[in-house]
């Protein structure tokens, strides 16, 4: 049998140096505490998102009202006009303007992870960045016609409707100004809902000159005394 080779006696200072070298390791590999994100390290609490619905509804009430909603704007730094809050609402499913209730709040908040004002200030750009999706945007669009209205109303009345429109196509659709002043001048009291979701269609798929314009198509006669009365304006001519 080959004779036993003796153990070597460990070396106490190589395994400190080791393990200093580990623990370095480590230590580059995780973020120190003071450089990471108090909102990444603390995780969604329902019961904070709570309290923090009750900043503006009352200890026992489960709805935020109009006076608790401008508040709530305030603290986010948002006007209530702002389109931000339109597609807030929509994320939560309200179903009424200027009100929130708990169940909202919570769906939504929840799938924000949101449960206190500075976190949700933080996802305001995330939040308006769903405009840009052409079926987000549909989405919102379609949600704002039932949100804006009169819940005790099948349309919406023309005022509410020329606001929503300039809200929502004012900076997007070349025509709105043109289709604003023809609404100013019309007939109109009222928008019903396919008229509603036939404008965002028309603003996307027909050319501002009209070219592709089709007098047959579906359009609803609203949309088709647009024209005319373009052409009455000698804005285009036929």
């Amino acid at each position: 049998m080959p004779p036993r080779r003796r153990r070597r006696s460990p070396d106490p200072d190589r395994n400190i140096d080791e393990l200093e070298d580990l623990r370095a390791k480590k230590a580059a590999a995780w973020p120190k505490k003071e450089q990471m994100n108090d909102d990444i390290v603390e995780t969604f609490g329902k019961k904070r998102c709570i309290a923090w619905f009750q900043e503006y509804s009352g200890v026992d009430d489960d709805l935020i009202s109009p006076e608790g909603m401008e508040k709530f704007c305030e603290d986010i730094g948002v006007e209530p006009e702002n389109i931000v809050m339109l597609v807030l609402a929509w994320k939560l499913a309200a179903k009424s303007m200027g009100f929130f209730t708990m169940q909202e709040w919570l769906k939504g908040m929840t799938e924000l992870q949101c449960d206190t004002t500075s976190k949700l200030r933080k996802k305001l750009d995330f939040i308006r960045s769903y405009l840009n999706d052409p079926v987000c945007f549909k989405s919102i669009y379609r949600y704002a016609y039932d949100f804006a209205k009169d819940k005790d109303q099948r349309s919406m009345d023309i005022e509410t409707a020329k606001a929503m429109l300039s809200l929502l196509l004012g900076k997007h659709w070349p025509l709105h100004s043109l289709f604003h002043q023809f609404l100013e001048q019309s007939k109109y009291k009222v928008i019903n809902k396919d008229q509603w979701c036939n404008i965002l269609e028309f603003s996307r798929t027909i050319h501002t000159d009209l070219s592709n314009y089709d007098e047959d198509g579906a359009w609803p006669v609203m949309l088709d005394e647009f024209v005319e009365w373009l052409k009455e304006q000698n804005t285009f001519r036929s």
